[in-house]
This record gives structure tokens, C-alpha cells and sequence, in this order.
């Protein structure tokens, strides 16, 4: 964390001093505001909290309920989500409070009795190393309320506006504002009172019965399985070994178990499976929750089950259901006009559970859509960028739809029904890397490139999640993971990864190091406004492939030592290099020649691009950034 550049600091660095919309934020809602979210969910909070880092745009987000959530539905917490909670900085803090979910243990009948379950197999959670971080579970609730704090915490000072209920939107002729949004308030002594909001774009993150999805006409496409699911959080006495371990429990009679632990060393969900159901029967809905623990009962046979407390239950069926469209642009019209309304989260795309996607897709949904938004706003991007929105998070979600469908499939299945014993095994073991979030790629388009320049750093896909991997800060020899010191602040990442020559004598890093600050096809002096500090828009660091103790820094461009804060202080935290042992180079295939990576704010891979290769470098950043305003 950096701090101290606009003088000394001595209170909680996290809290950024307030400004723009943040010096002055008015209680209630004003009658036009740049963006207006509906609902406080995962995928509204982090669009809500992204936009927080723009101090010039009024972003204002708006939820029914009277106060913050208590008890959220969703716990399961892929280890891309920790990466991105990481970016928004409290992924060390959230891991210590949650779950780890290291293994799964699979259970089956008993061959020498069927009435019985017994251990099978074991399975490692993250068996390759995906990813530095952890699969954990942990309330929903405490997710948002992270969110919130970022938000109150930015310039911008944000916080939701509770109490109000989305009733409808229309798009007018206002040029500025032009979707006019109709809100009730629910709570307070203004209940029952309507207003109009103006909006220039309006987000709708309200859930899978969303008004706004219903207000643009987008199509939830799909169906609900037949097979229904109890799902209950327990504190319970039980001899079964496994009860703080992930679970998959299969018996011969009674159906099957999924066994999440939950975070606090007590509590622990169990999906319950409460077999198949004729089309159109709702009845299911009906079974109690003394009913569902029965089964449950059942299922542990020969363990016993004694439950204490039930902190939340439900009954659900596997919906599975994706929009034709995430924005309000009909298909046929996509091209010809700009959305100005969006949809995200469950609004967009509803699954099954057990695979632990909904709350994870969602949050990947709001992180892709916010720093567009604030790009746009700020006149930083031509806003052909939010249609990029729809056209990537449309497919995930498709894919998301995809893959739950063949694994709630897999759960539903009775033993007998598996070719082989160890099929639910080879299934998980198939579906890992996609389920904790890792096997996104988005297509090329305007912010992403194409693999024309793939051999020179294989471990960095074009489209797929910047993937850390440890790197030594020359300036303070701190070792470090290069992917950690990506925040959500709005920020483009350029990656210059330098060739083999010593410190000062590579004529191609010279060059590019000139490029960068004297070019006027850079996107350092083509976009960044001069009054905002050099690095204000865009990140530019430098990894060496020499041990950090050969690297001279005073030798190093100057375009690695941008002047920050009102006393124009020298960054030096910008330049790294190979760490002994854990080469950087060696361990994402980064060639020795050198390479440039550019990086989104969403800490998706946009571009890889030969160490020289300038002229391709400033004309993707022309597409997607404008120039200064004058």
C-alpha cells in the first residue's frame, strides 16, 4: 500500500480522502445521477464498488430491504473471487474469517452392506495450483458488508440508499439522462411515496425475478430440472468423521448429500436431495424442514445426525436459465445503437447451488461491467466500450449454464447408475478449474486481442485472468505476488517484461521507455490528463529477468518512475525482477526476448505483444481509450 505521497498520513490509509461527488454527497438521491444500480446483491455491490474509485461520477444504488443483509443464501467462495476480493483489498481478511475447502471427500454404499456409507476417495480442491488462493465458504452478508466498506472508504464516500423499490423505467428523449426511472419508497416516513430518477445508465442487478430484466424485454431462456434439493445450514452433534470436510454422499436408497462446512468451526450446509418431481408439481416446496432432515438422517446411516439448531432452510429446483441479452438493445439492432440499460447477476443468468457459481459468476458480471461504465463517464472511453458488456458476459453466462447443467445431472444420479464407481470422482476432477472460475476467456474484440504473439508468454492467455506468480521488488527486495498489486482502481496494466540484457543496455527498453513518455501514440501522453498524476490511468511496471541485485535502478527508464501526489515524489515501486528459484519468466513461459502484456481493469489479459512492438501497442490503446480532453 502506498501512502504518504501528498504528505503524512497518520490515520487508516484505506480511507482515501473524499472527492468530487464524495466532498459533498447529498442524503437523498438527486433527480439525475450518472448511474443508478437496483439492488445489493454481489453483482450490484462490486459494480457499485468499482465506480466508488471515480470521484467524478454519481453512481447511486438503491435497495428494498430497510438495512443491510444478515443471512445470504450463498457461501461458496471460488478462489477467482478471493483474486478479485484481493483487488478490492480485503482478500487476506475475508480467507481468515471463512472456510478453507482443501478437500473432497466422497462417499458411497457400503458393497459388503448398501444400508451403509462409506469413505471412497479423497480429491485435493486445487490439485494443479491454479491459483495462490483458497476455495473457502463464508456468508454472503459479510461479502457485501466488505464491499460496503471499500465504498464508504473511496472518494466518492458511497453508500446504498435502502428503503426504495425499483417499480419501472422508460427511455425518453433527454439526450443527457435518458432513462427515467420510477422509485417507491418502502420504509421511512416517505413510504408509499413515488419518484422519478434521471439516469444516463441504469444497472439492474435485482435478482432472478428482476423488474428491470422485465422493463427492457430481455428473454430468461431455460427451464427448471425436475429433481429437488433441501438445503439447510445445521449446528449439530454427529460422529460422522467428515463434518468439517466438502462432501459428496451418495446412498443406495435415500439419495444424495452435498456437505459444505461453513466458516466459525460449527456450522455446515447440507443440499439434501429430495428426489425427482413431476413437471408443473409444486408441492415439493411443501416439505418441512423436519422432513428434510429425516432423509438426511437416512443418508448418514450408520452415522447419527442430532440437530441443535437450523439457521436457514429452503427447497429449491435447479433453475437454469440465461438471457438472450445482458443490455437493452434488442439483437436485431445490436451495432446500430449504444445501450443505456444493463443487467447483471442472477438477473442475467440463475443456476443450481452446489457448484458454488451464482454468487461468483455474478461478482465477475459487476467487475466487468463497472469500470466500463466509469471509463465512459469520465470521457476516458468512446461508449461503444458498454456494448463489449453484453457481448462477453452473455457467453460466460451460456457456458456457466452449460456446465451446471451437466453437473447437477452428475448429483442427481443414483450410484447404480454410474458406468463406473468412480465416475462422480472423474467428473469433479473434470470440472474443478472451470467451477473455481478460472476457465473464463473472452473473445477478441476491442479491448481483447487476438494470440497472433501466444509463444511469447504461454502462461498468459489473451482473454483469460492475469495469473500471478511471484516477483522481487528491486527497490526494497520484497517478494511478492506480481498479480497482487493489481486494485480495482480503474487502472490499465502494461507489463513490460524486459529482455536478457543488463540493466541499461537493451536499446529496445530504451526505446520503449521513450516511447511511452515522449510519444504522442502513447496512451500515457495521448490520454492521461496533465493535470492528473503520470500514472493516474494507467500502470506501468517493469520485470527484469536478472536477480533483483543485478538490476540498477538508476539505470532503469525513467518511464518506471512516475511523479505522484502534490509534492511530485518519485514511484520506485514499479521495477521487479526474476526471483531465484521462482522465475517469473520459467513459470508463465514468458520468453527471453521479452515481452509486453496489457492488462484490463478486470484483470483479464487484453493483448501480448512483442518488447518492440509500439506502433500495435498504440493503436489498440486509440480503439479503446480517447484522447485528452483539451
Amino acid at each position: 500500500m502506498q501512502f504518504h505521497h501528498n504528505g503524512y498520513v497518520s490515520a487508516d490509509p484505506r480511507i482515501r480522502s473524499a472527492a468530487g461527488v464524495g466532498l459533498d454527497r447529498p442524503q437523498d438521491i438527486p433527480d439525475e445521477v450518472d448511474v443508478l444500480i437496483v439492488g445489493t446483491g454481489p453483482a450490484g455491490m462490486i459494480t457499485a464498488a468499482q465506480l466508488s474509485q471515480f470521484p467524478d461520477v454519481t453512481t447511486r444504488i438503491v435497495e428494498r430491504r430497510a438495512g443491510r443483509l444478515e443471512v445470504g443464501q450463498a457461501d461458496g467462495i471460488q478462489p477467482r473471487s478471493v483474486e478479485t476480493f484481493d483487488a478490492f483489498g480485503f482478500a487476506e481478511r475475508i480467507v481468515a474469517e471463512g472456510c478453507k475447502i482443501t478437500e473432497t471427500a466422497f462417499w458411497k454404499p457400503d458393497p459388503a452392506d448398501v444400508s451403509r456409507i462409506v469413505r471412497t476417495s479423497r480429491v485435493l480442491e486445487d490439485p494443479n495450483g491454479v491459483s495462490e488462493y483458497p476455495h473457502i465458504t463464508v456468508n454472503q452478508a459479510r461479502v457485501l458488508d466488505y464491499f460496503a466498506e471499500f465504498m464508504a472508504n473511496a472518494p466518492t464516500r458511497m453508500k446504498p440508499d435502502y428503503g426504495l423499490e425499483f417499480q419501472g423505467l422508460a427511455l425518453t428523449n433527454d439526450t443527457v439522462h435518458p432513462v427515467a426511472v420510477t422509485l417507491s419508497y418502502v420504509e421511512g416516513p416517505r413510504a408509499g411515496q413515488t419518484r422519478v430518477v434521471r439516469a444516463k445508465y441504469v444497472v439492474g442487478a435485482d435478482g432472478a425475478h428482476s423488474r428491470v430484466r422485465d422493463a427492457i424485454g430481455c428473454r430468461a431462456e431455460g427451464g427448471s430440472s425436475h429433481h429437488a434439493w433441501g438445503v439447510m445450514d445445521l449446528l449439530a452433534e454427529t460422529d460422522f468423521p467428515d463434518i468439517r470436510v466438502k462432501c459428496a454422499i451418495q446412498s443406495e436408497e435415500h439419495g444424495t448429500i452435498l456437505l459444505i462446512p461453513r466458516e466459525g468451526g460449527y456450522l455446515f450446509r447440507l443440499y439434501v436431495d429430495l428426489g425427482d418431481v413431476p413437471a408443473g408439481d409444486r408441492s415439493i416446496r411443501n416439505t418441512t424442514v423436519e422432513q428434510t432432515i429425516a432423509r438426511a438422517q437416512k443418508i448418514f446411516h450408520p452415522y447419527a445426525l442430532d440437530v441443535r439448531e437450523v439457521a436457514w432452510y429452503s427447497v429449491y429446483q435447479v433453475g437454469h436459465r440465461v438471457c438472450d441479452r445482458f443490455d437493452d438493445v434488442p439483437v436485431e439492432e445490436i451495432g446500430r445503437r449504444l445501450p443505456h440499460v444493463f443487467i447483471a447477476g442472477d438477473a442475467s443468468h440463475t443456476h443450481s447451488a452446489k457448484a458454488g457459481q451464482g454468487m461468483n459468476v455474478s461478482m465477475q458480471d459487476g467487475f466487468n461491467l463497472g469500470w466500463k461504465l466509469g471509463h465512459v463517464l469520465q470521457g476516458r472511453a468512446p461508449e461503444a466500450l458498454l456494448a463489449t458488456y453484453s457481448a462477453e458476459r452473455q457467453e460466460i453466462g451460456q457456458n456457466i449454464i452449460d456446465f451446471d447443467k451437466r453437473w447437477a445431472s452428475t448429483m442427481a444420479k443414483r450410484p447404480e447408475d454410474f458406468d463406473d464407481p468412480r465416475d462422480l470422482e472423474n467428473a469433479y476432477l473434470q470440472i474443478t478449474e472451470f467451477a473455481q472460475g478460472f476457465m473464463t476467456q473472452y473473445s477478441a474484440s476491442m479491448i481483447t486481442g487476438g494470440e497472433t504473439h501466444r509463444s511469447l508468454a504461454t502462461g498468459f492467455p489473451v482473454g483469460k485472468r492475469f495469473r500471478s506468480a511471484r516477483v522481487t521488488r528491486v527497490a526494497d527486495a520484497d517478494v511478492l505476488h506480481l498479480g497482487h498489486e493489481h486494485k480495482a482502481d480503474g487502472r490499465w496494466r502494461i507489463y513490460v517484461f524486459a529482455d536478457a540484457s543488463p540493466t541499461g543496455q537493451s536499446a529496445v527498453l530504451a526505446a520503449l521507455g521513450d516511447w511511452f513518455l515522449q510519444s504522442p501514440d502513447s496512451p500515457l501522453t495521448r490520454s492521461t490528463p496533465a493535470v492528473l498524476d503520470a500514472n493516474a490511468w494507467f500502470d506501468l511496471k517493469v520485470i527484469y529477468p536478472q536477480p533483483h541485485i543485478e538490476v540498477d535502478l538508476n539505470r532503469v527508464p525513467l518511464a518506471f518512475f512516475p511523479r505522484v501526489g502534490r509534492f511530485q515524489l518519485q514511484d520506485r515501486d514499479n521495477v521487479y525482477a526474476a526471483t531465484p528459484g521462482d522465475d517469473i519468466f520459467d513459470v508463465r513461459g514468458v520468453a527471453r526476448t521479452g515481452a509486453l502484456i496489457v492488462v484490463r481493469p478486470d484483470m483479464y489479459v487484453a493483448q501480448v505483444l512483442p518488447l518492440a512492438a509500439t506502433r500495435e501497442l498504440g493503436e489498440f490503446f486509440k480503439a479503446v481509450t480517447l484522447p485528452q480532453r483539451p
